[in-house]
């Protein structure tokens, strides 16, 4: 493997060595897979949850009897898609030239499905055609009964998971559950970072997917451990980084996975690290992002517009309908404050967290926040 530039990454997951804590989380996951319980692991984008993902598969590289197989149904729009992606994981996973993928590649002939490869990955994609509906829901259920009939038990991580209440086919939860509940060597690990419709599924009496997962909310890493990680990586490449600096990095950040390693990738490639570096790093990851930012001013409305400078300037707040919040910025009424709320949150440009003293509202993207902080 070719050295590395920075050893915190920003995308991918190489190896242990560059992935901090999660040790709780990664306990848990492995106790529901030794137990044969599903889990729902739940957590706003870029807090690592794909990061933890990966790194419990890993561990189980060497395991004999256990194969894990990893599936973004992000980029979904219907159950043809879904089918799609899983076939193609599975197909990744288990090339043809192993004896489990010839078994799977004569299985999916028999639906005559057509092949390409990704120019550029080398991966390879499959297309299914379909008569009817039930020629979907047959492929699928073949799909998944191949993998339960293998003399390995196997884990299927379904990353975005909360994508299926948007497809056209109204019932995919119903058909999915119904389908899982045959299943005997298969575990499911269903991710999501969208906690209010996941919730909805898996914790309303009324859905087919109704308690029947464990869930797993993953929380920002312990600060204590996430300062340690990074002043070990510093030393290790014999730069010298204080205390002061990486409380910095953290609290500029606000301890989110992806942001925090993005800043520390731009800054461990100087060669004398010190406040003033680093502030400048950070200006310099916001213009980056800039012409990305004048975008989403484009796309939305003034008000909503508004709305994101003020709640940049307060951070964070509780009382995001109250008179003196409102009033402070002039954002009108909180009937209107309402509606523009639950725009920002479809769009996932704010972020609502929800804990025991109750609901508090950021903005989801820390380098918009601190770019509005700096711009307004």
């Amino acid at each position: 493997m070719n050295k590395l530039l920075s050893p915190f990454l920003i995308s991918g997951y190489i190896s242990k060595e560059y992935f901090c804590d999660r040790e709780s989380e990664y306990e848990i996951l492995k106790k529901n897979t030794q137990n044969g319980v599903n889990t729902t692991l739940i957590s706003p984008r870029r807090l690592g949850k794909t990061g933890l993902i990966f790194h419990f598969f890993d561990s189980l590289k060497n395991e004999k009897d256990i194969q894990a197989i990893y599936v973004d149904i992000y980029s979904s729009l219907n159950i043809d898609d879904f089918i799609r992606l899983l076939a193609e994981s599975i197909l990744e996973k288990f090339p043809e030239k192993t004896s489990f993928g010839k078994k799977f590649l004569t299985l999916i002939k028999g639906f005559r499905p057509r092949f390409t490869f990704d120019s550029i990955s080398g991966a390879p994609q499959i297309e299914f055609n379909y008569q009817s509906q039930n020629d979907k829901e047959y492929t699928l259920k073949q799909l998944l009964l191949f993998l339960d009939s293998q003399d390995t038990k196997i884990i299927i991580a379904i990353d975005e998971f909360q994508q299926i209440v948007n497809y056209p086919e109204k019932n995919i939860e119903a058909i999915l559950r119904t389908y899982i509940q045959q299943l005997k060597n298969i575990n499911f690990i269903f991710s999501g970072s969208q906690a209010h419709i996941l919730a909805e599924m898996f914790l309303s009496s009324k859905r087919p997917f109704f308690s029947s997962t464990q869930f797993l909310n993953l929380e920002k890493i312990e600060r204590s451990k996430y300062k340690e990680f990074i002043q070990y990586h510093f030393s290790q490449g014999d730069k010298a980084i204080s205390e002061e600096c990486i409380d910095y990095i953290l609290d500029w950040t606000k301890g989110y996975t992806f942001y925090t390693q993005s800043v520390c990738n731009k800054v461990y490639r100087n060669k004398k690290i010190d406040l003033d570096v680093i502030k400048l790093e950070c200006i310099g990851l916001m213009k980056e992002k800039e012409p990305s930012f004048f975008q989403y001013r484009n796309f939305l409305t003034p008000n909503q517009w508004k709305f994101l400078i003020a709640l940049a300037k307060e951070e964070e707040i509780v009382q995001i309908y109250s008179y003196d919040f409102l009033n402070r910025y002039n954002l009108g009424t909180p009937s209107s404050a309402k509606r523009i709320v639950n725009s920002l949150l479809e769009r996932e440009m704010i972020l609502e967290s929800n804990n025991k003293e109750g609901s508090s509202y950021s903005i989801y993207d820390v380098f918009l926040m601190r770019w509005l902080q700096l711009t307004y």
